[in-house]
């Protein structure tokens, strides 16, 4: 008589069956000499790497593709113009703005008030079991564009200089005289309104902090023809020849991270908490409470740009500084990959 087999299940299994207990297993294992470590091999702190693909789309004015483990985004920007004309309530920049290169209050009131940044998110189909075909775009689309869109005007990354277009009426004055009347009769006519568009090819968790990126890495990239108003045909013309790239601020990069807690029904590891970095699916799935930190460290100086918090009370003071450590080594991860 042959012996049955005992029952034995793959850890794929267990991560399905009870995904809590799996991944507090992983965190506090039985054996100290073991070191802690999240299902998916990483340390706590640890982040996947970013890798950075610019100039991707033909048809685009600028583009990239970012992934960080196996979430992966293209961004791409596409400018269109938009007439003065048909701006309500247009009031024209204050003259000699546009030389103007720190963060004036005009500037991102003309970026917010003529809606000249555009972001949108699509979660494409198969990028992640839950999102399916034919359905309207998802809560979490939504509320990725709209925090996208708020931390591309609180960050003051873009000059609403870059997206003016002028009319400077000098086209039947002689060149000697050109200096004493530029000024007096330079116009904005229209402006460029950059659409920035977000597509994720495949989602396995941390959403924000990738399309940030992909976005940051985009709009490095974006080069807008030249543009002038032409006075005879009453309308804006663009010239192939050396299109001019955008004035980029700074480099605000996003971190997050997320807080797992041990169940208060379970006796192992009751009370304890883990800061996540750099969330997977599974993870987000089992945590309520998440942080996110924007800093910028050029010039050699941090400077904490944002910070966004939703559910738990487990992050404090302490435990944010220490956080900002964690983003600020991210910043310097994403800027090396840049380069």
């Amino acid at each position: 008589m042959a012996a049955s087999n005992s029952l034995t299940l793959s850890s794929a299994t267990f991560a399905k069956l009870t995904p809590h207990p799996f991944l507090l297993a992983n965190l506090e294992p039985a054996d100290p000499s073991v070191a802690s470590a999240r299902t998916n091999g990483r340390q706590p702190a640890h982040a996947r790497p970013y890798s950075v693909n610019t100039s991707s789309l033909t048809h685009a004015h600028g583009s990239a593709v970012v992934r960080s483990g196996d979430t992966t985004v293209i961004c791409g920007v596409r400018g269109e113009t938009l007439l003065a004309s048909q701006i309500p309530n247009f009031r024209a920049p204050p003259r000699g703005d546009d030389d103007d290169d720190d963060s004036g209050v005009e500037g991102i009131e003309e970026l917010r008030d003529y809606d000249l940044l555009v972001p949108n998110v699509e979660l494409a189909t198969g990028c992640a079991p839950n999102f399916l075909p034919g359905v309207p775009p998802t809560t979490l689309a939504q509320t990725l564009s709209t925090r996208l869109y708020s931390l591309l005007h609180s960050s003051k990354l873009l000059r609403a200089a870059d997206l003016r277009i002028y009319h400077d009426g000098l086209g039947d004055v002689e060149a000697g005289l050109e200096e004493e009347v530029g000024e007096a009769v330079r116009e904005v006519k229209a402006y460029w309104v950059l659409y920035i568009d977000v597509l994720f090819v495949s989602f396995d968790g941390n959403p924000f902090d990738v399309a940030w990126a992909a976005i940051l890495a985009a709009l490095r990239d974006t080069k807008l023809p030249q543009a002038y108003w032409d006075v005879d045909s009453e309308m804006v013309l663009c010239s192939r020849d050396a299109p001019s790239p955008l004035s980029i601020r700074g480099l605000p990069v996003a971190c997050t991270a997320i807080v797992f807690t041990a169940k208060e029904r379970q006796k192992k590891g009751a009370g304890q908490f883990w800061i996540l970095v750099d969330p997977d699916r599974l993870e987000e799935s089992l945590c309520d409470e998440t942080v996110t930190m924007v800093v910028d460290c050029t010039g050699g100086e941090t400077k904490v740009l944002a910070i966004s918090k939703s559910g738990g009370t487990v992050v404090g003071p302490a435990v944010m500084k220490k956080f900002a450590t964690v983003a600020e080594a991210r910043w310097k991860e994403f800027h090396a990959v840049l380069q």
